[in-house]
């Protein structure tokens, strides 16, 4: 099952696709990174996906006029997806990112792995350490995804999380076992909020807002599977 945040390779005949969908600005580029080998990034899908098809996008370096991103999204089938992988884990992207957070990071990829925490990353880090190309700027965020098994993990990465954003631009989301995935700021508050506080679920197909307990309860099933 694919979600989002999932990077995938292409055959030839998805790269067909590829070009045959994107405006005419962005084929010289998806061309290189199509020469490059590197990876589309899983997206939600829209609502009139055909079965058997898959929501990808490009999301292309910042201008150096305006700073500006081209994001080219498209669909490709399933039999056009040569290899599929989870976003990109954070250990592989550390040598990637600037000196004053590397130190940081490191620290918290060390102590989340202590913890039992498997962390992953996506956006413009992703980005900068899966293409070699300039995409981190003094704007970005570090966007990381947590998929804990439990409510002792879940607790432990917002902890984390919480405790290295004094010093790290960090943002991104936790995924639960179900595929929903929540901004790890926004479910951090609604558990300080009043009950009955809602956050926003983010799902492949679908976005809604839920009350944590219902995603809390997906890590008590998992809890008894395993």
């Amino acid at each position: 099952m694919f979600a989002r945040h999932d990077l995938v390779w292409l055959t030839s005949r998805g790269w067909q696709r590829v070009r045959a969908s994107a405006p005419v600005e962005a084929i010289g580029a998806l061309d290189g990174w199509r020469d490059g080998g590197w990876p589309a990034v899983v997206r939600r899908a829209e609502a009139d996906l055909a079965p058997g098809e898959v929501a990808i996008g490009f999301a292309l370096p910042p201008r150096r006029e305006d700073g500006g991103k081209l994001r080219v999204g498209c669909r490709v089938e399933l039999a056009d997806v040569q290899r599929r992988t989870r976003a990109l884990p954070l250990v592989g992207a550390l040598d990637a990112v600037p000196l004053a957070w590397r130190e940081g990071l490191a620290a918290l990829e060390r102590q989340a792995a202590d913890a039992g925490l498997g962390l992953a990353v996506y956006g413009s880090v992703a980005l900068e350490a899966l293409t070699g190309m300039h995409y981190l700027t003094e704007t970005s965020d570090i966007d990381l995804l947590l998929r804990p098994l439990n409510r002792q993990q879940l607790m432990a990465g917002l902890d984390l999380f919480a405790a290295h954003a004094a010093t790290l631009p960090l943002d991104g989301e936790v995924v639960f076992p179900d595929g929903r995935a929540v901004a790890w700021k926004e479910l951090r508050a609604a558990f300080d909020s009043a009950p009955g506080s809602r956050v926003l679920a983010k799902g492949l197909e679908r976005v809604a807002l839920v009350l944590p307990e219902e995603l809390m309860a997906t890590l008590e099933e998992q809890r008894w599977l395993n």
